[in-house]
C-alpha cells in the first residue's frame, strides 16, 4: 500500500494538515498549486478530482482537510467493494472533527481515533460493531476471510446485546478480536482453516495456508485448478484460509499458477531453486527426477513450506495430476504473502499522452498507481508528477533510451512492478518497440518471465489534429525526420511514397539542434505533389504550458519557426482550412458530401 496522503485545499486548513502529517510518520502533504505555494506542500496538483482519484486507485490512506462532501462527490464514482476501499477520512479545518468516510474496517476507524487524540478533537466513528466492540467481525483484517457471511449479523447483534458468544480458535492468531467472548453461548465464532458448513456459528478463516504448485511447461490452467480444488477438498481445507500460491521462480510466467492464484484471490509468490532445495529434509516426497530437472527435490511441497515459514508443517502432501503437482503447508500464525518469496515482475510501458493529465487515459493512471517505481526521461516523469508522487523514480536524460528500457526490464525481472513512462503513445516513436527488441534479443529467461503490458496514450498527432480540427479524417501516415536511427535516404523514400499516395502526413521530430535542414527538404518533397496552399498545422508543447497551435500552408511553412517540441501535420490535396466561427479549422473530407 502507498503512503498516507494528507490533502489540504486551502490556507485555512494548512496548520491542521501539518499537525496531521507530523503525527503520521511518512505522510506527505498534498495541495493545489492555485491556492497554496509549492513550497508549502510535498506534492502540488492542479486538478483536485483527478488527483484524489489517482490517490484512491493507488490504495493509500487519504486524509482530506476539507468538507466531507467534497471527498464524497469526487470519489463516489469509484466506490464498489467496501473490502477493497482504502481509508478515507475528512478532518475539519480546525481539527475538531475527524470523520472516517471509507475503509472503516481497513484502518480508517483506528486512524480516526489516533488523529483525534493528536488533534485533541473527536473521532466520529459510526460503524456500529466497531464503535461498541472495537472489532468488525464482518470485515476482518487483511488476509482473513469470512467463511459464513450470513452468520455475521446474528453474532454481532448478540455481542452488542451483551449475550454470551463462544470463541473457538483452531488455527491462526485471533488476538485482534479482543476478550469480549464467553466459554459458552448459543452463538459462536470459529477461527479455522477447515472448510466451513452453513450453520449458526460465524466462521472466520485466518491466512495460515500456503498452496504450493508445480507444473510442466504450458500446463493447462484448468488442470491446475481442478488439482488445487481436489487437494483442498480431500483434506477438508478452506480456500479462504490460503494466503498465497507459491512456486519455483521458473514458473513465474505459467498461466496455470496464476489461474489458481486468481481463483483463490491471493498473490502468487516465487522462490529460487536453492531456496527450495534447502528445505529438502522437510519434504514428504522428495524427487531426484525433479532435482535433475529444476535443481531442487520438490517444487509443490518446497514452495508451500517456504511460503509458510520455518515452523510450518505440511497439511496436504504432494498430489499429482497429469502435468501438475500441488501441496499445502500450514503456518502456526498468519502468513504475510507480500513478505515471502517474490512476485512475478510486471512492466507497464505507459504512454501518458502529450502532457496534460486531462489527456491521460484511466488505464495509464491505473498503471502508474500500480507501479512500485517508475523509469523515464526526467521531463516525462515531471509531467506525471501527481500520479507518481512518493514513488522511487529513475530519471535519465534524452538519448539514453536503451539504458532506460534495460533498467526498467531489469528492475521488473527482480520481482517489482515498474512503469516505463513515455510521452504520447508508448508504441508510436516511443519505447514499447525497444522493450520488445531487447527482450527478443537478450536471451535472458528471467527477463522473458516478466509480464509486459503496453498502455496506449493519446499521441501527438491525435492531439495536434484535435486542436486544429479534423485533418486526419481520411488516410494519413506518420514519418519521423530524425536520421539518428534511420538513414535519411530511407526517410526521403518514405516521404516520396507519402507524397505520391496523397496522404496527410504527420512529421515527428521535425528539427533538432543539429538537424536544421530536414524539415525544409521534407516540405519541398511534399510540395512537389500537392498545392502550395495545402494547409499545414504546427503544434508545439501540446498539453503543456506554452502550448501553441498555428495554421499555415506548404508555401508558408518556415522551418525556423519550428523546434524540437513541435509536430507538423501536412494536409493532403483534399485537406481544407476554413473560418468556422471565430477560428480557422482544418479538416480532410472523407467523401460524405458525394455520398449525398
Amino acid at each position: 500500500m502507498s503512503g498516507t496522503a494528507v490533502v489540504v485545499l486551502g490556507p485555512g486548513g494548512l496548520a491542521t494538515a501539518r499537525r496531521i502529517a507530523a503525527a503520521l510518520p511518512g505522510a506527505r502533504l498534498h495541495g493545489p498549486v492555485a491556492r497554496l505555494p509549492a513550497t508549502a506542500v510535498d506534492v502540488a496538483f492542479d486538478d483536485i478530482g483527478g488527483h484524489l482519484r489517482a490517490l484512491f486507485a493507488d490504495g493509500g490512506a487519504i486524509i482530506g482537510v476539507c468538507a466531507a462532501g467534497i471527498l464524497v462527490r469526487l470519489l463516489a464514482p469509484l466506490l464498489g467493494d467496501k473490502h477493497a476501499e482504502p481509508p478515507v477520512l475528512a478532518v475539519s479545518a480546525d481539527g475538531a472533527s475527524v470523520v472516517p468516510l471509507l475503509g472503516g474496517h481497513r484502518g480508517a476507524n483506528a486512524l480516526a481515533v489516533r488523529l483525534a487524540a493528536a488533534l485533541e478533537g473527536h473521532a466520529a466513528v459510526t460503524t456500529a460493531s466497531e464503535a461498541a466492540l472495537d472489532v468488525a467481525l464482518d470485515a476482518p483484517p487483511p488476509g482473513w476471510r469470512v467463511g459464513t457471511p450470513g452468520a455475521a449479523k446474528a453474532v454481532t447483534a448478540a455481542l452488542l446485546a451483551g449475550e454470551p458468544v463462544r470463541l473457538t480458535v483452531e488455527a491462526g492468531d485471533a488476538a485482534w478480536m479482543g476478550e469480549g467472548f464467553a466459554p459458552d453461548g448459543a452463538l459462536g465464532v470459529r477461527v479455522t482453516d477447515r472448510a466451513a458448513a452453513d450453520g449458526e456459528d460465524l466462521v472466520l478463516h485466518p491466512p495460515v495456508l500456503a498452496l504450493g504448485l508445480g507444473c510442466e511447461r504450458d500446463a493447462e490452467p484448468g488442470e491446475a485448478l481442478a488439482l488445487a480444488r481436489r487437494v483442498l477438498d480431500a483434506h477438508g481445507l478452506a480456500p479462504g484460509a490460503v494466503a498465497c500460491v507459491a512456486s519455483l521462480d521458473l514458473k513465474a510466467d505459467e498461466a496455470a499458477v496464476h489461474a489458481v492464484a486468481d481463483w483463490l484471490g491471493v498473490p502468487a509468490r516465487f522462490f529460487a531453486a536453492d531456496e527450495l532445495e534447502a528445505l529438502t529434509e522437510r519434504l514428504a516426497t522428495p524427487s531426484a527426477a525433479v532435482f535433475r530437472e529444476v535443481g531442487c527435490h520438490g517444487v509443490a511441497e518446497g514452495a508451500a513450506l517456504a511460503a509458510a515459514g520455518p515452523a510450518a508443517v505440511l497439511a496436504a502432501p504432494k498430489a499429482k495430476s497429469a502435468r501438475a503437482t500441488c501441496a499445502v503447508a500450514r503456518a502456526p500464525a498468519g502468513i504475510d504473502p507480500f513478505a515471502v518469496g517474490r512476485a512475478r515482475g510486471r512492466l507497464f510501458v505507459v504512454g501518458i499522452g502529450p502532457g496534460t493529465a486531462a489527456w491521460r487515459t484511466p488505464e495509464a493512471t491505473a498503471a502508474l498507481a500500480a507501479a512500485e517505481e517508475v523509469v523515464g526521461y526526467g521531463l516525462y516523469l515531471d509531467l506525471a508528477a501527481e500520479a507518481i508522487a512518493g514513488k522511487p523514480r529513475h530519471d535519465s536524460p534524452l538519448g539514453e533510451e536503451t539504458a532506460r528500457a534495460r533498467l526498467a526490464i531489469e528492475r521488473a525481472a527482480e520481482g517489482r512492478t515498474v512503469a516505463l513512462v513515455c510521452s504520447g503513445d508508448a508504441g508510436i516513436y516511443a519505447l514499447a518497440t525497444l522493450v520488445f527488441e531487447l527482450l527478443a534479443g537478450a536471451g535472458r529467461p528471467d527477463w522473458n518471465r516478466v509480464e509486459v503490458t503496453v498502455v496506449p496514450g493519446v499521441s501527438a498527432l491525435q492531439a495536434a489534429a484535435a486542436r486544429a480540427g479534423a485533418p486526419l479524417g481520411h488516410d494519413f501516415c506518420a514519418v519521423s525526420l530524425s536520421d539518428l536511427l534511420t538513414p535519411w535516404a530511407a526517410i526521403e523514400r518514405r516521404l516520396r511514397a507519402a507524397a505520391e499516395g496523397d496522404f496527410v502526413v504527420a512529421l515527428y521530430n521535425p528539427v533538432s539542434k543539429r538537424r536544421r535542414t530536414h524539415l525544409a527538404r521534407a516540405r519541398d518533397i511534399l510540395r512537389a505533389s500537392r498545392p502550395a496552399e495545402t494547409p499545414v498545422i504546427v503544434a508545439r508543447n501540446l498539453g503543456r504550458e506554452g502550448e501553441a497551435v498555428s495554421v499555415t500552408t506548404l508555401a508558408g511553412l518556415d522551418p525556423e519557426r519550428v523546434d524540437m517540441l513541435s509536430i507538423v501535420l501536412v494536409g493532403s490535396s483534399e485537406t481544407r482550412a476554413a473560418a468556422i466561427g471565430r477560428r480557422t479549422r482544418v479538416f480532410t473530407p472523407r467523401g460524405y458530401a458525394r455520398k449525398g
